[in-house]
């Protein structure tokens, strides 16, 4: 009588097919024993709690395949074929592979930043000095003063002048700091945004003239709204800075995704509500209207999604706030046709001001829902 082989659970290092039923759960016991053990030789005590931090075992043994992942989704893919299942991936504290290859992705560094050292901390563009996004408002700032000073030609030109050189400031800070998004961005969002900015400079005036019957000529601008909006920048770098930093350092030390959502959805609102205190304090400003504000926590939550990896969600609510506000002026329009009256009506009850108001604020409130949920995982804070 021959005696029974006994097969010793294969590592999870390279990809094996399954032995058979349940093999694929017999190889992760064995992994999860090992990782529990600690240092090599220390005995197991049948029954002792696991490591404070289950997956830093399973980090390290799958370094190379989380360091040239490109997406959380290749290293779920990776763990399965290494024979993790979401039964073992429970015995992680998360709730699936896929939660699991989540975390994974966020704490294990990739490309130049492989140096065999865990993650921890902010990047280094989030610890630059606090006077990054100052820029575009001194200079938008000195273009009104320059504009209110001067006359006739030379007025034209301190405001040409002043409009170039905060453009440039603007771009200069949404290329460096908290507010940069390489290769990240959506290129038609840069057509949303110059859309929604020109419709806070004019749109207002435009659209109470057709109100009226018109256009009659050369509508007013506000270029209030302009330089307050200029001047919000240099908060949302802040906040975008304080968000990065409190993420960073939740994220090295939680014990799971789970543990970081916790901690990071009110996060999201919390930043959101102290950035809006900037606008709501500019609405003190003569000029500076409820669309310019609402328009500033558009734009904000827009360009922390689009920093950290999620630039559709941001796109999709910049291209409805425009597609809003080129359908109350169509709705306007279309309006005196014969018969078409209550096309205008709603537009013609909110008021031209109350109209950006109404669908900036309501499209920010949803992407304040979306941020929430979105920034929340851990991949989106590498």
């Amino acid at each position: 009588m021959s005696t029974p082989r006994t097969t010793e659970p294969q590592p999870l290092d390279g990809p094996h097919p399954p032995a058979g039923a349940g093999a694929w759960d017999d190889r992760s016991e064995a992994v999860l024993t090992e990782a529990a053990a600690g240092p090599a030789g220390t005995p197991v005590r049948k029954g002792a709690r696991g490591p404070a931090d289950p997956v830093r075992a399973l980090m390290h043994r799958h370094r190379e395949l989380c360091g040239r992942a490109v997406d959380p989704l290749e290293i779920a893919a990776g763990l399965e074929a290494h024979g993790i299942t979401d039964r073992t991936a429970a015995r992680f504290r998360h709730r699936d592979v896929f939660s699991l290859a989540d975390e994974l992705y966020a704490r294990v560094p990739r490309g130049a930043e492989a140096d065999g050292t865990e993650a921890a901390g902010p990047p280094a563009a989030v610890r630059r000095a606090p006077f990054d996004g100052l820029l575009p408002g001194a200079c938008a700032v000195a273009t009104a003063a320059g504009a209110g000073l001067t006359h006739g030609g030379a007025r034209f030109a301190a405001v040409a002048a002043g409009t170039a050189l905060t453009g440039l400031a603007l771009a200069l800070t949404l290329r460096r700091g908290p507010l940069r998004a390489r290769g990240r961005t959506v290129p038609a969002a840069r057509l949303y945004v110059c859309w929604l900015i020109g419709y806070a400079l004019c749109g207002d005036g435009l659209l109470d003239q057709v109100l009226r019957g018109g256009p009659d000529g050369p509508w007013p601008l506000s270029g209030t709204a302009l330089t307050g909006l200029a001047a919000a920048v240099a908060p949302a770098a802040w906040c975008a800075r304080l968000f990065a930093g409190l993420t960073g350092r939740k994220l090295a030390t939680s014990r799971g995704t789970a543990e970081f959502a916790a901690h990071t959805r009110p996060l999201v609102v919390l930043v959101t509500l102290l950035y809006a205190a900037a606008p709501a304090a500019l609405l003190l400003v003569p000029g500076f209207t409820p669309g310019a504000a609402a328009l500033a926590v558009l734009l904000l939550l827009s360009r922390l999604l689009t920093t950290h990896g999620l630039p559709d969600g941001a796109a999709t609510a910049l291209a409805t706030a425009c597609a809003g506000e080129v359908l109350a002026l169509a709705s306007v329009l279309a309006g005196r046709l014969p018969g078409c009256g209550f096309l205008a009506a709603p537009v013609d009850a909110l008021g031209a001001t109350a109209v950006p108001a109404v669908l900036c604020g309501a499209v920010a409130l949803a992407l304040l829902v979306h941020a929430t949920a979105a920034l929340s995982r851990a991949s989106a804070h590498t």
